[in-house]
């Protein structure tokens, strides 16, 4: 129920600069982890909490201003999974041999700028009308309400990212354990393996999202790593270099680079077009009635009620003017052909607007933190692909570019879209008025992507990225990004090994279907297709402790004992902690150009340790989620 609210202040001073600090915040932590994990996390509930914390020190402050500084917050999470979802591949690509800030930034802030608008008129329909869950943007609601315990949750936050922040100096910077541990042995005529990642992060995007998607990813890893590499490796002599032959590890990592991760990519495929097609009817009815009660609302003008306003439409179609102008000369400055630019253009805007309208849709049907963007975008990559081979040739050497380039503003624009009607729809149930944080997430989203390229510079220079020439020992996997570049590339090159990308839109089809069963039958499990795809094509050692988190998460809530709120906290304290002392030792690094620089010598590198104290995080992470207060 909609509490109405009618003389709290909304957008004041001390509230912007606030979201303004946490969205830049926000942004950089939780682009380290989706390159570093290839998933990110919805980050409205921590901006929240941290929020009421501060806003506590100053003697006047209220829900709404809370609300305010939440949105723009969360919009700078949202925005960095678009930007490393896809960016990296002009890297990875060669076409880019650094990032440019004036391009990055233009394509993460239009591109962003275009979500929130683009779901500005669905507001009404999926929010007001429809009955949608819209799960994180309830629970931030609730977060919001309980504001005294916000004392208690910013500590919770604090405490959690030192260990996290600590966990990862010591691994990252000293090296006193490894980042993960993989063993692969010849096993008759084939291969086995194991590894498992030692990251407080990745255990808490598990917890985070749950057992369900965390056994599905786990699941997509096995069938990967366990069947489909040991078949292919069987199905081939072992090969020999200089006379001896290849390690059983390495020899998995090539099986998984050049074939069988394209069975995640055939399955995303499937996936993203599924979601597409099943929403096809709620969409369009959506966006009617949006349209249609957007129009009757704004004929009545003053007899609007504070909490129904949206930015008038005028604003809308003017700053949907003012994004697409910059971007399409963008597109020409890079393609420099106009007989290209112009319906390649035409293409970004419509799908930008289909894919956020569907990204909206799916937020509100399983938050922001399962929306399956990356399906989203692969699609846009492939069709874009596709469509450019057939208007510049095989031998347009800037074709996989331009492909990355329309899916890197489509990804922004869906991101932030499932992100803005999260925010709306916890604005609705405090009583915000939706035009000012309409406002707020465009602010968000602006501050955000001015400091996406500085990120991505460092971290390029003190990891490097996963199949680029500037890979380190501990390059980033950046696992997106290679599937857009592979996929971009492989269209051009005839080199897509179509074969494997069947077999996952085989599969996924295989799961699509179970997923319906399961549906029939009221089952509380489900199998969503992009979370397998995503197990899939992931390498497995990040996939065991997002599992293990799962569990944790299962055991918590299965007597129903805890407040998730907790959990909740304790989580994401752990993933920011992680994320910026990876950003703060990026810096030294790229200033000593030396990775091992704070290493310790040979004799302190224990695994062991690390695992032991995975684990005390692990019992912390399970404590702190049933305890009964904050």
């Amino acid at each position: 129920m909609e509490e109405k609210r009618t003389s709290l202040p909304e957008i004041t001073l001390k509230a912007v600069l606030l979201g303004v600090i946490l969205s830049v915040i926000l942004a950089a932590a939780n682009a380290y982890l989706g390159l570093f994990a290839g998933m990110t996390v919805s980050a409205s509930i921590p901006a929240a909490v941290v929020s009421m914390g501060v806003l506590r020190l100053f003697r006047k402050s209220n829900i709404l201003e809370n609300n305010i500084v939440q949105t723009a917050a969360s919009a700078g999470e949202s925005l960095a999974a678009g930007v490393i979802f896809t960016l990296p591949a002009l890297l990875i690509l060669d076409y880019w041999k650094e990032f440019n800030f004036l391009s990055v930034t233009l394509i993460a802030g239009f591109g962003g700028l275009l979500g929130v608008l683009f779901t500005i008129p669905l507001r009404r329909a999926l929010i007001v009308e429809a009955k949608l869950k819209f799960p994180e943007g309830i629970a931030t609601a609730e977060v919001l309400k309980s504001g005294e315990k916000g004392k208690g949750g910013i500590k919770k936050i604090a405490k959690a990212a030192i260990a996290g922040g600590l966990f990862k100096f010591a691994s990252g910077g000293l090296r006193l354990w490894p980042g993960s541990i993989e063993y692969a042995w010849r096993m008759k005529g084939t291969l086995g393996y194991l590894g498992t990642g030692l990251s407080p992060a990745l255990l808490s995007v598990g917890y985070i999202v749950g057992l369900n998607i965390a056994v599905l990813i786990f699941l997509g890893g096995l069938l990967n790593w366990l069947i489909a590499i040991p078949i292919c490796a069987a199905m081939q002599d072992w090969p020999v270099v200089n006379g001896e032959p290849v390690a059983a590890l390495d020899l998995a990592g090539q099986l998984w680079s050049a074939k069988t991760r394209y069975i995640g990519v055939g399955a995303m495929l499937a996936g993203g077009l599924w979601t597409i097609v099943q929403l096809r009817g709620p969409l369009v009815s959506g966006i009617k009635s949006g349209l249609k009660a957007y129009k009757n609302v704004a004929g009545e003008n003053a007899a609007i009620e504070r909490t129904e306003r949206d930015m008038p439409i005028k604003w809308i179609l003017i700053l949907i003017a003012v994004s697409v102008v910059p971007l399409f000369l963008l597109y020409q400055y890079f393609v420099k052909d106009i007989s290209v630019s112009a319906p390649m253009a035409i293409m970004m805007l419509v799908a930008g607007f289909v894919f956020s309208a569907v990204a909206g849709y799916m937020a509100g049907l399983v938050g922001s933190s399962n929306n399956p963007i990356s399906g989203i975008t692969i699609a846009t990559v492939l069709v874009s692909a596709l469509l450019l081979l057939f208007l510049m040739g095989s031998d347009a050497a800037s074709g996989p570019a331009a492909a990355i380039i329309i899916g890197s503003v489509v990804c922004c624009a869906a991101a932030i879209a499932g992100d803005n009607m999260q925010d709306l729809k916890t604005g609705y149930l405090v009583g915000a008025t939706p035009f000012k944080q309409q406002i707020m997430q465009i602010v968000g989203t602006v501050s955000a992507a001015f400091v996406m390229a500085p990120v991505l510079i460092l971290l390029q220079k003190a990891y490097g990225f996963a199949g680029h020439s500037s890979a380190t020992e501990n390059a980033l996997a950046a696992p997106q990004a290679n599937l857009m570049a592979a996929v971009a590339k492989g269209v051009f090159q005839g080199q897509l090994p179509w074969g494997f990308v069947s077999i996952g839109a085989g599969l996924a089809v295989l799961i699509i279907a179970l997923d319906a069963y399961l549906k029939f039958k009221g089952s509380n499990f489900r199998t969503p297709v992009l979370a397998v795809a995503i197990g899939i094509y992931l390498p497995f050692e990040l996939e065991v402790p997002i599992f293990l988190g799962g569990l944790i998460a299962w055991f918590v809530n299965r007597k129903k004992e805890s407040t998730n709120e907790n959990g909740l906290l304790l989580a994401s304290g752990l993933i920011t902690g992680e994320a910026l002392a990876g950003i703060a030792l990026a810096i030294p690094i790229v200033l000593t150009q030396n990775p091992d620089f704070l290493a310790l010598s040979d004799k302190f590198h224990s695994p062991l340790l690390g695992v032991v104290l995975l684990v005390v995080i692990a019992f912390w992470l399970w404590r702190a989620a049933k305890s009964k207060s904050l």
